[in-house]
């Protein structure tokens, strides 16, 4: 019997291989040979991927913005591992090995989801999206919840009516995030940035087509161009050049361009906050 076949992160039940076929001592022998991998009681996976093998050997799912992440959604911090656990589990084990039991240092590395799931999520690896964006939500800050439902949405992950749909099972503070979405930002230091000009009380377009410029981030009181950097992208002096040459080619039509760090957008947003109020206010004296 092949057991080879399963998909990229699958988690099996030993339901689910003795319904392919296999017989209790094919399973041990997979085992012991390295060709399935034993997470905890009941619990299998080919190889070990992406986290979901560590979420699933603490007792629960990979959940939030360790799910999200894995979708290529914007999320602010995933280096901690979220899993989901139901109310019943116990005998929680390190998620990086099964035989001991998770410590104080483990928790410290790891953020347990208890509350109830909304969806019932067919895989025993993962929860569902809406029930990953629910905890996301709940579990960043607002601008950083803000930018992972836009995300979700620019994606394509989940539409605007699942949306509200995972925002009418969150409890009611939770719905100024909802007002604040924009789906049109590619990345989540556009959506920092945008936030930024909000609380500024400034007029600004997103994504604007500028003849001879080209497609910029935002257009600001209809003469200031900010373009956004991402942490994700860094393509070289070939791409710094391209983008002074746009600025060349906007500073031909009057206007000016501002290109704020994605590490300033999402970690010390005063500068740049700053910066925008200081262009805008020597404008407005002329």
């Amino acid at each position: 019997m092949d057991i080879g076949t399963g998909a990229i992160g699958e988690v099996l039940s030993r339901a689910d291989l003795l319904a392919a076929g296999m017989r209790p001592k094919h399973i041990t022998r997979a085992v012991r040979a390295g060709g399935l991998l034993r997470l905890r009681r009941d619990r299998y996976m080919l190889v070990p991927h992406a986290g979901i093998d560590r979420a699933v050997r603490v007792g629960g799912r990979l959940a939030c913005v360790s799910r999200l992440a894995l979708l290529g959604v914007f999320v602010f911090d995933s280096r901690r591992l979220h899993v989901h656990l139901d109310r019943s589990m116990s005998r929680l084990r390190a998620p990086d090995d099964g035989r001991r039991a998770l410590d104080v240092a483990d928790r410290s590395e790891t953020v347990l989801h208890w509350w109830p799931l909304c969806d019932d999520a067919d895989s025993l690896g993962v929860v569902g999206v809406a029930d990953a964006l629910a905890q996301a939500v709940r579990c960043q800050d607002a601008r950083s919840a803000v930018a992972t439902v836009d995300s979700v949405l620019h994606l394509g992950i989940l539409s605007w009516i699942e949306v509200r749909d995972v925002f009418a099972a969150l409890p009611p503070r939770y719905a100024t995030i909802l007002r604040l979405v924009d789906p049109s930002a590619e990345s989540g230091t556009e959506t920092f940035m945008r936030l930024i000009l909000r609380q500024l009380g400034l007029r600004y377009e997103t994504q604007v087509e500028i003849p001879g410029v080209g497609r910029v981030d935002f257009l600001v009181e209809g003469w200031l161009i900010i373009e956004c950097d991402s942490k994700a992208h860094h393509e070289g002096w070939d791409k710094q050049r391209r983008d002074r040459r746009r600025d060349l080619a906007a500073a031909r039509l009057g206007l000016t361009t501002l290109r704020p760090l994605a590490e300033d957008l999402l970690y010390d947003r005063a500068p740049v906050s700053e910066a925008v109020r200081g262009l805008i206010t020597a404008r407005r004296r002329r």
